[in-house]
């Protein structure tokens, strides 16, 4: 079973990122989290890092969508 609150570490090894990113992500406000206890600590939601992952497939889907791959959307570094 999936705990209900997860620690910021334990969000960047879902995604794998790094704890900076998954911090500047809370405090960005892109990903709810509450801080709770004396020292602080910042928890999310499993329920929450669930919508934002469906965010950003959204996200994505329509940014695949407005921005179709063709012939001139080669990587840096490569010729056609």
């Amino acid at each position: 079973m999936t705990p209900r609150f997860l620690t910021l570490a334990d969000v960047a090894e879902t995604l794998n990122i790094s704890a900076a990113q998954t911090y500047a992500l809370v405090r960005s406000g892109d990903l709810p989290a509450i801080k709770i206890g004396g020292r602080g600590q910042w928890r999310v939601e499993s329920a929450a890092l669930e919508e934002f992952i469906a965010r950003k497939y959204e996200q994505t889907r329509e940014f695949v969508r407005s921005h179709p791959f063709g012939s001139d959307d080669s990587p840096e570094g490569e010729s056609g």
